[in-house]
């Protein structure tokens, strides 16, 4: 199984990444991918896939960074990009959830900042992982893809912890793009400020679209809700998909980590 989205390059798991890893692949998770939300993680998620075989980065400006970046941002992120453990472009896009340790960075800024790392995944030749938390930011971001469509992949990429309604869900489905499930799926209800159980858009969604990730270390799937991720809970989280889908979870296995080749041909 792979973890296509989790954050072992965030200060969580300084001191045991190495044994984190290790369980991971005890466990079944023989891939994983680490995301980048600024330029100081992105450097480390792309100096952790030096140091594991089995490890790979992608690498981006997130929305809540988007407003303190340094004036060469661009070419230190293409910098960091000329390193062939670099699969992706992310997680990048919009969020107009106002978090307590952060509040909601201007969209202008962020839009901004998110057609300048289109342009950046275009010239590279990378595929996407877009960030887009609530629905109103979600159709925003899907909107500004839809203008920039010559800027795509022919496999553009995935949307990471997949939310929003079932309009969004077929429009992001409709431009191509694979869609990530995390262990969030696996509460009660819908998640803060989205109008539908991701229960919901799980069922709806083919299993030929869908990628599984944890987000670590946030998102932790039951019972174990208020402990730190981890990417073996990918397992997990493949389990629950199987469960509503009344498939197999080999089956789950062998098509989400096909999906996830699709999306990232460099794997």
């Amino acid at each position: 199984m792979i973890d296509v989205h989790c954050h072992l390059n965030f200060h969580a798991f300084e001191e045991d990444y190495d044994e984190v890893i290790k369980r991971a692949i005890a466990d079944g998770v023989d891939k994983i991918i680490n995301t980048g939300t600024q330029i100081s993680s992105s450097r480390w998620a792309v100096d952790l896939a030096k140091k594991y075989k089995n490890l790979y980065a992608v690498i981006g400006i997130h929305p809540h960074h988007a407003d303190k970046v340094e004036k060469n941002w661009i070419t230190d992120l293409e910098k960091i990009a000329n390193n062939s453990k670099v699969i992706g472009i992310g997680e990048i896009g919009l969020d107009y959830y106002e978090y307590k340790s952060n509040g909601i960075v201007d969209p202008k800024i962020q839009k901004e900042i998110f057609i300048n790392q289109l342009n950046l995944s275009h010239k590279l030749k990378l595929p996407l992982q877009i960030h887009s938390r609530t629905d109103k930011a979600r159709r925003e971001v899907i909107e500004i893809l839809k203008e920039n469509k010559h800027l795509l992949q022919n496999v553009p990429g995935m949307f990471h912890c997949m939310a929003g309604s079932l309009e969004s869900l077929k429009a992001v489905l409709d431009l191509g793009f694979y869609v990530g499930f995390d262990g969030n799926s696996m509460y009660q209800g819908p998640p803060p400020n989205e109008p539908l159980d991701l229960k919901i858009l799980i069922k709806y969604a083919p299993i030929d679209s869908i990628v599984i990730e944890t987000d670590s270390p946030y998102l932790t799937p039951p019972p174990n809700r208020n402990k730190r991720n981890e990417p073996k809970n990918a397992i997990i989280i493949g389990q629950f998909i199987a469960n509503l889908k009344k498939i197999s979870f080999e089956q789950v296995v062998e098509q989400t980590d096909n999906n996830v080749y699709n999306i990232f041909t460099k794997l």
